[in-house]
């Protein structure tokens, strides 16, 4: 159901890979409010994934960028600002990759080279993007930026390995550029915390299918799914929320603020009857 809280803005979401994807069910829920959009991946990304599909279902132009390099960012953002004919309104990061949890490496063992790939992709290119944004004057006033973030960067979760690292700094640059944005042109800046979500990043991490089972139980109103967040992020962009700027706010079903549940709690005592 449309209610048109997008109409009118435009805006770039990163990350899109397949239907199981955060940022695949953000640009549809985008436009079904009525929001403009326009996709891009890293070249690489869209060989593996079916970008093509969505981009036809929501008639998005698709514009390649490695997250990492300047060059190709500031050409998307040239793009973008050519097929919408002014400034940007919103920008969404959905962007996670460790090389170390790809591989295997035990955290005590991390290769240090792909530490440093996994940073610059899941964490870095978050200040790169909105450098190269606030370069170009390319943000709308009131403007809205997003990145996907995860409890581990506050949380220990052991199997998430490197990735947590990556979160807690994204979450860092948010707040620390969220100032400047602010006080430039009053453009917000935020991370959502979402549940574990099954997306093809996500189900990379050991264990995973145990945890979400897990989470699921801990969370009074259970896990949020992809398009749990994709409403989530769509308020965001909206003028609804003129006034939340520097904040990682939760999308977990309470899993956050659990410290265990009667359903946890009875797996435990079962063994003990």
């Amino acid at each position: 159901m449309s209610n048109g809280l997008l109409k009118g803005k435009c805006g770039i979401v990163f990350g899109a890979l397949n239907s199981d994807s955060i940022a695949w069910k953000a640009a549809e829920a985008i436009h079904a409010q009525e929001g403009i959009v326009v996709l891009t991946n890293a070249p690489i990304a869209m060989r593996l994934g079916e970008l093509n599909k969505l981009s036809e279902a929501i008639d998005a132009p698709i514009i390649p960028a490695d997250a990492t390099n300047l060059d190709e960012l500031n050409a998307l953002i040239d793009g973008a600002m050519s097929h919408f004919g002014g400034k940007i309104d919103f920008i969404l990061h959905s962007i996670g990759m460790s090389v170390n949890v790809r591989k295997g490496k035990h955290y005590t063992e991390l290769d240090y080279d792909w530490l440093h790939k996994g940073w610059d992709v899941s964490a870095v290119s978050f200040h790169k993007v909105m450098q190269c944004v606030w370069n170009k004057d390319a943000m709308n006033e009131w403007g809205s930026i997003l990145g996907l973030t995860y409890m581990a960067a506050q949380r220990t979760f052991p199997d998430y390995n490197d990735m947590a690292d990556n979160k807690s700094y994204l979450e860092s640059i948010a707040r620390s550029f969220g100032y400047h944005w602010g006080i430039k042109n009053n453009v917000r800046v935020n991370t959502i915390s979402q549940s574990p979500t099954p997306t093809t990043a996500g189900s990379g991490v050991k264990g995973f299918d145990g945890f979400i089972a897990y989470a699921e139980k801990m969370s009074p109103l259970g896990n949020a799914t992809a398009e749990d967040c994709a409403n989530y992020i769509v308020t965001m962009f909206s003028d609804l929320t003129r006034r939340v700027t520097m904040q990682n706010l939760y999308n977990d079903g309470g899993f956050s603020n659990m410290g265990v549940s009667n359903l946890v709690m009875q797996q435990f005592m079962e063994g003990e009857e």
